[in-house]
């Protein structure tokens, strides 16, 4: 079941329109399975659970540190805990970590880049 996702027109930004099935839309742009989304690109992301992530799943998130301040974790169906090394590793490059399920990241991530905000998120597709 695909979800629309109510979006504020932002000139020149990926903005997630809708998810679900297994993928992600961003306009016209279709993403089959977990991504990586930054204000200007989006990128697939090898994990299908929160089990297959590791430190260095985070590594294209730390290498766009001098743009980015929060990182939103769409964890699939349901939050879970993540591991503090996780936040520690990200707070060493001035990065925070905001873990919640993937419908909500989407929603939150849209309305921080329409608020022009330093945002990416990773996204597990649900």
């Amino acid at each position: 079941m695909s979800l629309e996702v109510s979006t504020m027109a932002v000139e020149g930004q990926k903005l997630v329109t809708s998810y679900g099935d297994g993928l992600f839309r961003f306009g016209e742009d279709t993403v089959v399975g977990s991504v990586l989304l930054f204000p200007d690109s989006v990128y697939t992301w090898n994990v299908k659970s929160v089990d297959d992530i590791t430190l260095n799943s985070f590594e294209r998130i730390i290498e766009a540190a001098e743009t980015t301040d929060i990182l939103l974790l769409g964890m699939g169906k349901r939050l879970t805990q993540i591991p503090m090394e996780w936040r520690q590793a990200l707070r060493e490059h001035g990065i925070v970590i905001e873990p919640m399920d993937t419908g909500a990241a989407c929603r939150t991530y849209n309305v921080l880049v329409a608020e022009a905000r330093r945002v990416a998120a990773a996204l597990i597709a649900v």
